[in-house]
């Protein structure tokens, strides 16, 4: 993953730890009210906590294996992970493309992650080639116009 991703999970977690004395308040003073069989407050609370931690845990387990990449460091003529990817669509227009891993996947800023399918046929290709890829709007065609290490 990129640093800027791997600096957001961690900010995430942060904020997660930070929320769990907040929660055990709120179960404590929902068991204050007394039956907890039909008590919605104390429910609500458990299942935010369980909700919390499970989170915790599967940012845990990102931030733990993470690898952290610089595009600015990379270099070569084929597009991998990191890589900014110039495209010329059907129409001829110039669309811009970053392939950063799936947290960091935005398709609105550009940003769009390995595993989809145009950064599955775009992995490996190099300036000139054109690929045919199957998106959930039908078949799409680009001509790869520049890559970058940005």
């Amino acid at each position: 993953m990129l640093a800027e991703g791997y600096e957001r999970l961690t900010a995430d977690l942060k904020m997660l730890r930070e929320e769990r004395p907040k929660i055990v308040e709120a179960i404590e003073e929902a068991r204050a009210h007394g039956d907890l069989s039909e008590n919605a407050e104390y429910h609500a609370a458990k299942e935010r906590q369980g909700q919390v931690e499970a989170m915790i845990g599967d940012i845990e387990g990102m931030v733990s294996r993470a690898q952290i990449i610089d595009p600015a460091t990379l270099s070569g003529d084929k597009i991998i992970f990191g890589a900014t990817v110039t495209l010329i669509d059907d129409s001829d227009k110039p669309i811009k493309y970053q392939i950063v891993g799936q947290t960091e996947a935005d398709a609105n800023k550009g940003r769009i992650s390995y595993s989809s399918p145009l950064a599955r046929a775009l992995i490996g290709k190099q300036v000139g080639d054109d690929i045919e890829v199957t998106v959930p709007s039908g078949e799409r065609f680009y001509h790869v116009e520049k890559i970058e290490f940005i």
